[in-house]
């Protein structure tokens, strides 16, 4: 559905049109541009956008189906962006993911938004109170979308980091060590951080071709020359949020090898202590059952201490076990 459409002239909203046809020329006829911003459009819907506004069908199929990596693609009368927001919920351990589609032209801007979680709302609401950057024209409208986008990675990454460290804490703990849930926790968290990677690095060659810092320096259509400083500001965030994204990558990976490792010489002391507790117990059995097979020619049969006797071998061989295993962490 349609969720707002607005001309924008000097950084400022205008009254726009009840609907978007005729908006371009509105809006060129205003030297300002259009922004359309649709949620989830239809089939039908989205038939009337890309007639008005001429883009590209290959970029319409995209916009509707969803599901796309971050890119960047440029057409002869548009420019296509997709981004990738992201959600972190501490209660439940899960990064999920919307899509924002962005259309930019001469004069307009269509924003397609897929899922929850999308800052476009804030980030129309916050360009309408600085006219100074909306009035750079449309390519602001780009800009803001992407600083607020990465700026939330920025947030998400210290909520992940926190989690790691509590996870860390938990795989290190003598009682957080053997629990049965350890290891679905830490293979959980590695998921949550690769819904995580697959939202932040794609974007960096979209982004490094905003700043004019793509093969050969190619410039990009419908991009001020101005916008580029702010652009490299952000891919300059994106950078920092995508090395701490492979850092935690690593670590979690160092963490569940930890933890495994624990798990086995954990399991080698249980067998260690079973082994010592079977000598142990074998050894008098093996001197009863001898003992007990009643022969009529057995040594010490017919002695009188001979009962005692035994029971002291018996007495002594097992304190001598116990030390001897004791000595060696086997107890």
């Amino acid at each position: 559905m349609i969720v707002d459409c607005a001309i924008y002239r000097d950084g400022h909203r205008t009254e726009g049109p009840e609907d978007f046809s005729g908006a371009l020329e509105d809006a060129r006829a205003a030297k300002g541009f259009v922004w359309i911003g649709l949620h989830e459009p239809t089939t039908d819907e989205f038939a009337l956008v890309s007639r008005e506004f001429g883009l590209h069908p290959l970029a319409v199929e995209d916009a509707l189906k969803a599901h796309q990596r971050p890119k960047l693609e440029v057409y002869d009368d548009s420019l296509f962006m997709v981004l990738k927001p992201v959600e972190y919920e501490p209660d439940g351990a899960v990064v999920s993911t919307g899509e924002i589609m962005i259309f930019l032209g001469d004069s307009f801007v269509v924003t397609v938004r897929h899922g929850e979680g999308s800052p476009l709302n804030t980030v129309r609401s916050r360009l309408e109170h600085e006219p100074e950057l909306l009035g750079k024209g449309p390519t602001s409208v780009v800009y803001a979308i992407a600083d607020a986008a990465v700026d939330h990675y920025l947030v998400v990454a210290t909520e992940l980091q926190t989690e790691l460290e509590e996870l860390e804490a938990e795989v290190f703990s003598p009682e957080g060590a053997g629990t049965r849930l350890t290891a679905s926790r830490i293979y959980t968290f590695k998921r949550q951080v690769l819904e995580f990677r697959r939202a932040t690095g794609p974007l960096t060659t979209p982004m490094a071709r905003l700043t004019e810092a793509g093969a050969f320096g190619a410039t990009v259509p419908f991009v001020s020359k101005k916008a580029r400083p702010f652009f490299r500001d952000v891919h300059d965030h994106l950078t920092r949020v995508n090395d701490s994204v492979e850092g935690m990558d690593r670590l979690v990976s160092d963490i569940l090898s930890a933890h495994l490792a624990q798990v086995s010489v954990r399991q080698n002391d249980d067998m260690r202590k079973i082994s010592a507790w079977a000598a142990m117990a074998a050894l008098p059995t093996v001197l009863a059952g001898i003992y007990g097979m009643n022969f009529e020619h057995m040594p010490e049969l017919r002695w009188e201490w001979s009962y005692p006797a035994v029971i002291l071998v018996m007495v002594a061989l097992e304190v001598l076990l116990y030390r001897l295993f004791k000595r060696r962490g086997w107890m």
